[in-house]
């Protein structure tokens, strides 16, 4: 799966959930469909795995201060799809897009590349709250979801190249944010997002690999309700 595909699965999974929530109540149901770009960092964890058979399945256990390098392509970025109640209780979808390279300095030895950059792609169901006209103008707003990792896992160790989407385990995200209203349909946002994940990933030539990535996000986006 290249990016443009990881790209259009994102959308059609954000489309879906669309689909679904304006099914079940189309008379009240208000659909939020929210972009964002930002800044994400990621602080230090643990890798640890096995080499594989053809560098004696050794075994590794590195700390990792990893870069975000929000704004390098591919950027940081995601997207939201939220079905708004009349409580202002809100259920969704949201796809993030985030990055985690590992500096050479601190890769495990023999590795030449490990990073998670074409993706270490967030997917999860959400709940929100808001609070319309809270403060003034901007209405304040809290979302907390669970779902799945499933990153671009990028990792040369010796001769041996993984390259590819995988499932890799649970993650969870909690965001606080507020919008401002333009229009009835259009707003802009700004939020903070933070993102766990607990990732295993096999590696070409027999290996594995598993760590635990968070992200701390600053995020600003438009928002387009119907």
């Amino acid at each position: 799966m290249n990016n443009r595909s990881a790209i259009s699965t994102a959308a059609l999974l954000i489309l879906s959930t669309v689909g679904v929530v304006g099914s079940v109540s189309p008379a009240s149901a208000e659909i939020e469909l929210s972009f964002y770009s930002g800044y994400q960092t990621s602080p230090h964890s643990r890798v640890r795995g096995n080499r594989g058979a053809s560098s004696g399945g050794t075994p590794f256990d590195n700390l990792i201060g990893w870069d975000g390098n929000s704004f390098d392509a591919p950027i940081y970025y995601g997207l939201r799809a939220t079905w708004w109640r009349g409580d202002n209780i809100g259920f969704g979808l949201e796809v993030t897009h985030d990055k985690a390279y590992a500096p050479a300095s601190e890769m495990p030895a023999g590795f030449s590349r490990l990073e998670f950059t074409d993706g270490h792609n967030i997917i999860t169901a959400n709940v929100s709250k808001r609070w319309p006209g809270a403060w003034g103008n901007f209405t304040p707003y809290v979302s907390g979801g669970v779902g799945i990792a499933m990153p671009h896992v990028d990792v040369t160790e010796g001769s041996n190249r993984t390259f590819g989407y995988q499932v890799t385990g649970p993650a969870a995200r909690v965001t606080a944010g507020a919008k401002y209203a333009i229009t009835d349909r259009w707003s802009v946002f700004g939020e903070y997002q933070f993102t766990w994940s607990q990732n295993e990933a096999d590696l070409t030539g027999g290996g594995s690999l598993e760590t635990r990535i968070i992200t701390n996000a600053l995020n600003v986006g438009v928002g387009f309700s119907f």
